[in-house]
């Protein structure tokens, strides 16, 4: 037997994962094992909130450091996450300040500015990204104006997945499906947009070339000696989650549920018209030359926060609470930019709800029964954006991602978007950051080689529509929540 060692670093705005997966490639077999999880929270400092960068990187070395310690001889070592935040370095390679995280308001206004200034659709012809206040074209320019003594300081811009590589390697890179999320690639040329960087009035020195998924980045030297190749995933987690999404054709649409939740498909063009700008869909790079046709939903975020607030330890018993309850006793549009970041959820919805002259929920299962129902209905509202610009509907919803163990929301989504809905693999962006590292070893041809490894090695579960369900019937309604400010609009 031959077997391939794999590290993936996997980390989330919430908490972070190191995994190990042992590749057999004579059975093609594959295994995940969890070395270190931890938790990653924002943290305020100098008034804005940031990542505790540090923190994160002393846990990703102690994850390595008990690979190492158990006499594993890993064969590479791959890292993604987040999109659009980024770290500073000056020009000896040292950090400049803290990274701010997204869902600081420091970009508050910015990106209507920018849209006055360089125009809506020019902005989208040359990207192809979705508006989003906190795309890192609007965050370079909150720093610029707000932060001027960094920039002064500053010589190179990292995302966090280059960083991270580069603490590891001392080499820097900028990796293509991370970059196309900051709003600053030109969708023709796959690399920087100067206009757009000089907008911002970051200096474009501070960024290199994107490179594309599968190439070595440098080495990680580990306490046993060993020189390890880091390899330079399909970095943005979602990026890698659609790679582990094991779709069964060309007309199969994914969510990668988490979060956030991201709804969207594959594509070899991408989708830039007048028609796609006014649903706000975003083209972001994938791997092989293929585009994440999608669109941002706020996702599990507002379940998350409620769940902090009301101090609920065991998920699984409110989700049984919550099927309990009626279907859309009161409704919610999740992309509302008032759940960016409330100082309070749980009050923020009932808030919605009152305003709206709904029913307000009160306990954290009619919470939770309003965010369920809220996101079955955006994801059928999204999902026939997305058919109707592609032309054609969709033959599955593949959702892959932690929140795919949510089987009550699974089967509302399937009721809600009158489709079929495959769950699984659960850890989506680990397989997929072991996916590209397996290729670069030469153990495996391409994606879809690797989707059918996917598909071999984790079950997958099926919900079919009910079709006695209630919700769909409340999609109407729903659309007319919709009609609020938007996050994604």
């Amino acid at each position: 037997m031959t077997f391939r060692h794999c590290v993936a670093v996997d980390l989330g705005a919430s908490s972070g994962r190191v995994m190990l997966a042992r590749f057999d490639a004579d059975t093609r077999l594959l295994s995940l094992r969890e070395i270190h999880r931890f938790v990653n929270n924002l943290h305020k400092q100098a008034g804005f909130d940031t990542w505790d960068i540090d923190g994160l990187e002393a846990e990703i070395r102690i994850g390595l450091n008990k690979v190492c310690e158990e006499g594993i001889l890993i064969d590479s070592i791959g890292i993604d996450t987040w999109g659009v935040d980024y770290v500073l370095l000056d020009k000896n390679g040292q950090r400049v300040g803290l990274p701010v995280a997204y869902r600081d308001n420091r970009t508050d206004g910015v990106m209507a500015l920018a849209m006055e200034q360089l125009g809506k659709g020019d902005i989208y012809r040359r990207s192809g990204i979705q508006f989003l206040p906190f795309n890192t074209l609007y965050q370079l320019r909150a720093l610029v104006e707000q932060q001027p003594d960094l920039v002064s300081q500053a010589a190179h811009a990292l995302l966090i997945p280059d960083y991270f590589g580069y603490r590891l390697t001392g080499k820097m890179n900028w990796e293509y499906t991370n970059a196309t999320t900051t709003q600053l690639v030109n969708i023709d040329s796959d690399n920087w947009d100067e206009d757009l960087l000089n907008w911002t009035g970051a200096p474009t020195s501070w960024f290199g070339t994107p490179t594309h998924p599968g190439n070595v980045v440098g080495h990680w030297i580990c306490p046993q000696g060993n020189h390890i190749p880091v390899v330079a995933v399909a970095s943005h987690d979602t990026a890698s989650a659609v790679i582990a999404s094991p779709l069964a054709d060309t007309d199969a649409a994914y969510l990668s549920s988490g979060t956030w939740s991201l709804m969207g498909f594959e594509s070899k063009k991408p989708y830039t018209s007048e028609q796609a700008q006014r649903a706000n869909i975003t083209n972001e790079g994938g791997a092989e030359g293929r585009y994440r046709v999608l669109k941002n939903i706020m996702g599990l975020w507002l379940l998350q926060r409620v769940l902090k607030e009301q101090n609920i330890s065991c998920l699984a018993t409110l989700i049984a609470e919550t099927a309990k309850l009626p279907a859309c006793h009161c409704l919610i549009n999740p992309n509302d930019d008032r759940f960016i970041n409330p100082e309070n959820m749980s009050a923020e919805i009932q808030a919605a709800c009152r305003e709206s002259a709904q029913p307000v929920p009160t306990s954290a299962a009619e919470l939770a029964r309003c965010i369920f129902d809220s996101l079955a209905l955006l994801y059928a509202d999204v999902l026939n954006e997305l058919a109707q610009l592609r032309g054609k509907p969709f033959s599955q919803l593949h959702i892959v991602g932690g929140g795919c163990q949510n089987q009550l929301l699974n089967q509302l989504c399937a009721d809600a978007c009158g489709i079929t809905v495959v769950a699984g693999p659960i850890e989506a962006s680990t397989l997929g950051n072991i996916g590209i590292q397996l290729m670069t070893l030469d153990e495996l041809s391409n994606v879809d080689d690797f989707r059918k490894v996917v598909s071999h090695n984790y079950g997958l579960t099926t919900f079919t529509p009910n079709p006695d369900n209630e919700i769909a019937h409340y999609i109407a309604q729903f659309q007319q929540q919709r009609q609020t400010k938007e996050l994604c609009a």
